[in-house]
């Protein structure tokens, strides 16, 4: 692990690492924001999830979590979207597809099967790596926007005893049926759709028996909202199901960082209350 940038804010740390990862079979870069605290006390982390085309630096540069997230002692661990390199697969005219779009699923189908592994760099890899080499404990919450919303979701849903909170912006809540999940499942997955199921939010609390509290942040002017985040299909389903869904629908906000920095105060905040009554 290689570290490449250092910064000074709100009296943490924000640095940039580069590594080689087992998982994805190339260079990973991650950044991480340690607090104040983190000085002489291990944190609690919160990893955040990035969406389509975007690397570890828009959060990190445009959120604007570090000065909450010192505010609260938590640390923030932000990687990247998907595997980079030059071996690593990609179709370049696509945005919702290979390099920028790894969508946080363990692709089976070659050749996305030789690097991306997202689901369990994020799951396994990374969180192992932050806790050998940082000053936190155990206790792990995730968030995420858009295609990294999905990401957060189906990491906390599949485990469910791993992190103590979990929330999202303007996720992709069923893939298996939008256009930005159906042709990338098909390419890293294959035909078999119990495949995709398996990295499908409304899937998964479908037969979900130990519930996790879900806190999804969706604006109403967001273009994506009917036909690619399919907002409205989870929150029928969860309330059929008496699934416990915090649906927090704002009026005027749309799908980019304006949203995300408005309100992500509020879900620092609200996994900082969780992650402290449970550690």
């Amino acid at each position: 692990m290689k570290k490449i940038e250092t910064v000074k804010e709100f009296d943490g740390w924000l640095s940039r690492y580069v590594h080689t990862s087992e998982y994805c079979h190339c260079e990973m870069t991650f950044s991480i924001y340690l607090p104040p605290q983190a000085e002489t006390q291990a944190v609690p982390v919160l990893y955040w999830l990035s969406g389509l085309t975007c690397t570890d630096d828009n959060f990190r540069v445009k959120a604007g979590a570090q000065r909450y997230a010192a505010k609260h002692g938590i640390a923030l661990v932000i990687p990247d979207t998907s595997p980079r390199g030059d071996d690593v697969s990609d179709v370049p005219d696509r945005y919702n597809l290979g390099k920028g779009a790894g969508f946080y699923i363990d692709a089976i189908q070659p050749p996305w099967n030789k690097n991306y592994k997202m689901y369990s760099y994020i799951t396994k890899e990374l969180p192992k790596l932050i806790e050998k080499n940082f000053l936190v404990n155990a206790q792990k919450s995730i968030s995420g926007h858009s295609m990294g919303g999905h990401g957060a979701l189906i990491c906390a849903l599949k485990n469910p005893k791993m992190y103590q909170s979990v929330s999202a912006f303007s996720p992709v809540c069923h893939p298996s049926e939008c256009a930005w999940g159906k042709e990338v499942f098909q390419k890293y997955l294959g035909n078999d759709k119990s495949e995709w199921a398996e990295y499908d939010t409304y899937h998964l609390i479908e037969k979900m028996t130990h519930a996790i509290p879900v806190l999804i942040e969706q604006g109403t002017n967001d273009e994506f909202l009917d036909e690619q985040l399919m907002t409205k299909e989870l929150q029928y389903l969860c309330k059929k199901n008496k699934y416990p869904l915090d649906l927090r629908m704002r009026v005027g906000y749309d799908h980019s960082y304006h949203f995300i920095a408005t309100f992500i105060g509020d879900h620092i905040r609200y996994h900082s209350d969780i992650l402290k009554s449970t550690n």
